[in-house]
C-alpha cells in the first residue's frame, strides 16, 4: 500500500510540468495565477517537493481540471453527465458539467412568454449563448435583440442582461457561462450562403 502511494505521487510531478507545458503557462505565469512561489512549483514538477492538498487545490483551479486528473486517480467509470434538472421561474436548467469553477455549461429550456417580468441583472462573468430552438429575446444593456434558431450572442455579464421567450413555442437555449470573466474563443466559420 506504501509502495502505491509513493507511485502516485512521484507521478504527480511529471503530470504538472506536462499540463503546464501543455497549456503554454510558464512557471511565472503560473505563479501568479496560484499564489504559490515559483520554487515550489519547480521542486514539485521535479518531485523535490512532496505534493500536498493546500498546493494541488489552487494548481486543480488554475489548470481548470479536476483534482483527481492532477493526482493521476483512476477513471470512475462511465463518463455520462447525470444531471438532475433545476427549475426557476417556470425555466428549465440542465447542467450539462459537473466541475465547479471554470467554465459552466447549461440547457436552458423557456416555456411560452417567459419569464412575464423580466428584470436585468449584472454580475461577474462572460456568457456564450446557441438558440437551439425557438426564439429568444435578449436585452442587453440598450440592445433589444430577437434570435433565431442558430444564432449565437456573447457577452459580458456585467452589462445588465435577460433573457426571454417572446413566442408561443418553448425556447431551448446553450449556455456556456465563464464566472471569471473567461472569454471563449470560437473556431468555427459559418457556412458559406
Amino acid at each position: 500500500m506504501a509502495n502505491d502511494e509513493g507511485a502516485v505521487l512521484a507521478a504527480v510531478g511529471p503530470r504538472l510540468r506536462a499540463l503546464r507545458k501543455q497549456r503554454g503557462t510558464t512557471l511565472s505565469e503560473l505563479a501568479h495565477a496560484t499564489g504559490i512561489s515559483v520554487s515550489t512549483l519547480s521542486r514539485l514538477e521535479s518531485g523535490h517537493r512532496r505534493p500536498t492538498l493546500e498546493l494541488l487545490l489552487p494548481l486543480a483551479r488554475a489548470h481548470q481540471v479536476p483534482l483527481d486528473e492532477l493526482v493521476g486517480a483512476p477513471a470512475v467509470g462511465d463518463p455520462r453527465v447525470r444531471t438532475r434538472p433545476i427549475v426557476r421561474h417556470g425555466m428549465t436548467f440542465l447542467p450539462l458539467t459537473r466541475r465547479p469553477g471554470g467554465l459552466q455549461a447549461f440547457k436552458q429550456i423557456l416555456p411560452p412568454h417567459t419569464p412575464p417580468d423580466p428584470r436585468p441583472k449584472s454580475h461577474e462573468g462572460y456568457e456564450w449563448l446557441y438558440v437551439l430552438s425557438g426564439r429568444l429575446r435578449l436585452h442587453l444593456g440598450e440592445h433589444d435583440l430577437i434570435l433565431e434558431p442558430g444564432e449565437v450572442a456573447e457577452f459580458d455579464t456585467r452589462v445588465p442582461h435577460c433573457v426571454t421567450n417572446p413566442g408561443p413555442e418553448p425556447t431551448e437555449v446553450l449556455h456556456l457561462f465563464g464566472p471569471q470573466g473567461e472569454r471563449l474563443h470560437v473556431r468555427a466559420r459559418p457556412a458559406a450562403s
